[in-house]
């Protein structure tokens, strides 16, 4: 990561959660320190449950989880943990939140988790990759005994440099607990720039507990994973995943989000550079001049 500090770390006042990012990997921001209110998870949050009724056709409380047992489908191309094991499903994923609501939107140019994010990616260098969520409940299935631990960016070739090539961002929108399913983390682990070691990695990891309404920012080289969640409810949490610009994004930002959706946010200008509107690649036609016969030619 780069060991200067940028003009919006020290203006957002950020220096503790750089600290916590370089040292352990990742770092838990409060609500006073990144400034998102607490009637916005609530608005969040009923969003999201109403997204989860729409592509189930079950509802769901935070009490409870879904009012009746679900299922995955035999469907070809997609995928799921569960779905693979033949298990009942106690966790899902809602995509592309962005062209969702506003609200997901503003999160993601969310200037203290943008500040971070580019401070382990790259001011000039970050783009999005995804904006999804993990919708959660008490079920037995989880990640199995390896706790799903992995790193984000280890799609890229190794060998990596201290500098992220993925960082992400998990917004909670309900209280993050070890029997809630909480993330699992093995801090400095980035530093080791490598894939987790197993069994060894499941010994040293460790729950991420905090309040809702925290954001858990982490590195891309961080091995981390999940417990499952083991009490009645539910677990609700925003990624909001980011890149560099030369790695390959999840969810085509730059090529199918509709451009009009990026002007109805509080900071278009960065949405759409984090988007990558304006990059010059991946290009879609010829961007380099071709030379012709010196004598057709027109002299300026």
């Amino acid at each position: 990561m780069p060991e200067h500090l940028s003009d919006d770390i020290k203006r957002l006042g950020l220096e503790q959660q750089v600290f916590e990012l370089e040292m352990d990997g990742v770092s838990v921001v409060p609500p006073e320190v990144h400034g998102v209110p607490l009637s916005t998870f609530d608005e969040l949050t009923r969003l999201l449950l109403e997204a989860a009724e729409e592509m189930t056709g079950v509802a769901f409380n935070l009490d409870e989880g879904p009012t009746v047992p679900l299922g995955f489908p035999a469907v070809d191309g997609l995928s799921g943990a569960a779905q693979q094991a033949n298990e009942e499903p106690s966790q899902f994923l809602i995509q592309q939140l962005g062209r969702r609501h506003r609200r997901f939107r503003d999160l993601a140019v969310n200037p203290v988790a943008v500040a971070l994010i580019r401070h382990m990616v790259g001011q000039q260098m970050t783009r999005f990759s995804s904006h999804n969520s993990f919708v959660k409940w008490q079920g037995d299935f989880g990640y199995g005994p390896t706790l799903g631990l992995h790193v984000d960016q280890g799609g890229v070739p190794m060998p990596w440099g201290r500098q992220a090539l993925t960082a992400n961002t998990n917004w909670c929108l309900t209280d993050y607990t070890l029997a809630g399913g909480a993330l699992a983390c093995v801090r400095g682990s980035h530093r080791r720039v490598s894939h987790p070691v197993q069994p060894g990695a499941v010994k040293e990891a460790e729950p991420i507990e905090c309040p809702r309404g925290s954001v858990i920012v982490f590195h891309g080289a961080t091995w981390h994973g999940a417990y499952p969640r083991k009490i009645p409810g539910m677990r609700i949490s925003i990624a909001n995943y980011y890149r560099h610009h030369m790695v390959t994004s999840q969810e085509d930002i730059h090529g199918t989000f509709p451009p009009e959706l990026a002007d109805d946010c509080c900071d278009p200008a960065l949405f759409k550079t984090l988007a990558g509107f304006d990059d010059k690649f991946p290009y879609e036609r010829q961007t380099q001049a071709v030379p012709f016969a010196a004598s057709t030619v027109a002299v300026s």
